[in-house]
C-alpha cells in the first residue's frame, strides 16, 4: 500500500490523491440523461435540495431513477458573458441516444428568465417534456437554439461542495476559457458544479462526448482540446466515459491507448461478463469485460474483450479538511485483453 506521508497533512484532497498517485480511470459518472441549467452564483453545497426551483426538479429526477432507472446527471453553469442572453436562462439536454453510441444527443433551448414565475413554470415542464413527455416538446420550439454542433467544456470550480474544485478548478476554466473558449464558435468552456470526484480537481467533463478528465494541469490542456499527440501522454488524467460503467471504462482506456483517438468516434456498448461476487460491485477485485463497437457508418464491427484486476492499493482523501482521514482505494489493471 503505497503513502506519501508528506502529503498527508494536506488539507487539499486532490494534492494527496495525486502524491499519493491515485489513478482516475473508472470514476466517470454513468448517466443516460444530462439536464445543465444556467444559474448564477454563489452555489450552496446543497443547491438541488435547497434552491426553490430546483428542489422540485431533484426529486422529480428522483423519482424517475427509482422507478424507471433513468439516469439523470443535474448541473449547473455560470452565466458568462460572451455566451448569455440577458433576462434569460440557458438549458442544455444531452440523452443517450440508442444503447451503442458514441456522443450524447443534445437539444438547448433559452427561457425567459424575468418575471421570476415565467422561468419557473416554463422549467419544470421543459425538464419534464424532454425526460418524459416528448410530445409537449413543441411547445418549446420558439425557445429552441440550433448548437448540435458545438462542443462544451464543463470545469468544476465548486467551492462550497470542496475547496479544492475552486482553489485548482478555477484556474484551469480560465486557461480553457481564454485559450479555447473564447471567439469560438465551435467550443464553450463553463464554471460548472459539482459532478463528483472532488481528489481528481481540477477535473471537468467534454461534452456531446461524455469525457471525464481529472488531475488537470495546464501543459495538458492543448492536447485534450486538439488531440495532436499520443493518447498515452493523457492516460494519468482520464477519469473515463460516461457511456460505460467503472470497470468498461478501465477496459476502454486500454483500447483507446492502444487504437489512438479515432476510437473515441466508434460507437460502443459495455458488458461485464463475469465479476468477484465475494465484494460490493464498485470494489470487486477482479471483472471480466466485453466491449462491443462498430464505426459510425457501420462498415467496421468487432469486440474486445479483458480483465481487470487489482493490483494494489494507495491512500487517498475523498474530501478536503484539516481533519479528513486517509481512505484505503483499491487501483486496477488490465491483466488479459484481446480483439474477439
Amino acid at each position: 500500500m503505497t503513502v506519501n506521508t508528506e502529503a498527508i497533512d494536506c488539507r487539499f484532497c486532490s494534492i494527496v490523491s495525486k502524491a499519493n498517485g491515485e489513478d482516475p480511470i473508472g470514476t466517470a459518472g454513468y448517466y443516460t440523461h444530462w439536464i445543465i441549467l444556467e444559474m448564477v452564483q454563489p452555489w450552496p453545497a446543497g443547491l438541488w435540495v435547497e434552491h426553490p426551483i430546483l428542489t422540485p426538479l431533484f426529486q422529480r429526477f428522483s423519482i424517475l431513477r427509482q422507478e424507471q432507472g433513468i439516469a439523470i446527471r443535474p448541473l449547473v453553469i455560470a452565466p458568462d458573458r460572451d455566451y448569455s442572453v440577458p433576462k434569460s436562462t440557458r438549458v442544455i439536454y444531452y440523452r443517450r441516444p440508442r444503447k451503442r453510441f458514441a456522443k450524447f444527443e443534445k437539444q438547448e433551448f433559452i427561457l425567459p428568465k424575468e418575471p421570476d414565475e415565467d422561468f419557473s413554470q416554463l422549467i419544470t415542464p421543459l425538464a419534464i417534456a424532454l425526460l418524459e413527455q416528448s410530445q409537449f416538446l413543441s411547445d418549446f420550439d420558439c425557445y429552441r437554439q440550433e448548437t448540435e454542433s458545438i462542443r462544451e467544456i464543463l470545469v468544476c470550480t465548486h467551492g462550497n461542495v470542496d475547496v479544492a474544485c475552486a482553489r485548482f478548478g478555477y484556474p484551469i476554466y480560465e486557461q480553457l476559457k481564454s485559450n479555447y473558449g473564447s471567439n469560438n464558435k465551435s467550443l464553450r468552456v463553463w464554471r460548472c458544479s459539482h459532478f463528483g470526484g472532488h481528489q481528481f480537481a481540477p477535473t471537468l467533463v467534454d461534452l456531446p462526448e461524455g469525457r471525464y478528465w481529472g488531475h488537470l494541469e495546464s501543459e495538458i490542456l492543448d492536447l485534450l482540446i486538439n488531440r495532436h499527440d499520443s493518447p498515452e501522454k493523457l492516460r494519468r488524467f482520464y477519469r473515463g466515459w460516461a457511456g460505460l460503467s467503472q470497470f468498461e471504462q478501465i477496459v476502454d482506456r486500454e483500447i483507446w491507448l492502444q487504437q489512438g483517438w479515432d476510437w473515441f468516434d466508434y460507437e460502443k456498448e459495455g458488458q461485464i461478463i463475469a465479476i468477484d461476487e465475494n465484494n460490493e460491485e464498485w470494489e470487486a477485485d477482479w471483472a471480466e469485460v466485453r466491449i462491443n463497437f462498430s464505426s459510425i457508418d457501420g462498415k467496421i464491427t468487432g469486440a474486445y474483450q479483458g480483465r481487470v484486476e487489482v493490483s494494489h492499493q494507495i491512500m487517498t482523501m475523498t474530501n478536503s479538511a484539516d481533519d479528513q482521514s486517509l481512505t484505503s482505494v483499491k487501483q486496477y489493471h488490465i491483466s488479459q485483453l484481446f480483439r474477439v
